[in-house]
């Protein structure tokens, strides 16, 4: 049952893998399953990187952001058409927010925890 209340989810813009050697993730994404590579970007942290491949109206990211733990799954991220607006509503329901406002050269987004404390990222793109 849909509450009263939403973000307004609009789409899934990516999922995301961790990655302990990203040469080798972005070889296999490239060269084996055969998509293109759309991003490659470093981030301010040394030797850490974000990587996304094209599936579409979606993309498989790869990043060496945080290693991979035990059990750990996929991360998903839920496309908003006004991320303040969600970070407010998620903030007065008291929704473990992980992360403040983050921004990318695409985007801007920030990290929550579901029940079980699970990764969702709440993402929306900038427009180009």
């Amino acid at each position: 049952m849909v509450g009263l209340m939403s973000i307004n989810v609009t789409g899934l813009p990516f999922v995301a893998y961790p990655s302990t050697d990203l040469e080798k993730s972005k070889d296999f994404y490239e060269r084996i399953i055969g998509l293109e590579c759309i991003m490659d970007h470093p981030l301010e942290e040394e030797g850490k990187r974000w990587i996304e491949f094209d599936v579409g109206e979606s993309a498989i990211a790869v990043s060496n952001i945080i290693p991979p733990a035990e059990g750990a799954g996929v991360g998903a991220a839920l496309e908003v058409d006004d991320l303040d607006a969600a970070w407010e509503l998620l903030k007065r329901e008291a929704v473990e927010l992980k992360t403040e406002i983050m921004e990318s050269p695409g985007c801007r987004f920030f990290v929550i925890g579901d029940p079980d404390g699970n990764d969702l990222t709440i993402h929306q793109h900038k427009q180009m």
